[in-house]
């Protein structure tokens, strides 16, 4: 198959924006797969055990840092459109 000049092959660079915006994705993985990291009781939170209040709030965690990963690609992604522009 050949490429016509009309579509260019555009090809997915790696950049230090997108190298955090995939920790930022990758880190509530790694802490919910590290069981052993809060498989315990204590410390407890109004009366919650460790292990449940930690859980939830990776789920705020887990939510900003998603949101943090979008508008750091999103930037990008409008600096290179901007860019291309010129």
């Amino acid at each position: 198959m050949t490429q016509s000049a009309a579509s260019p092959v555009r090809r997915q660079v790696v950049t230090p924006t997108r190298v955090v915006a995939g920790l930022c994705l990758i880190a509530p993985f790694v802490a919910m797969l590290w069981v052993s990291s809060y498989a315990k009781i204590e410390p407890t939170l109004i009366g919650i055990p460790f292990f449940y209040w930690y859980q939830m709030l990776w789920v705020l965690i887990s939510t900003a840092l998603t949101m943090l990963a979008y508008k750091l690609v999103q930037r990008e992604q409008r600096a290179r459109k901007g860019g291309a522009d010129q």
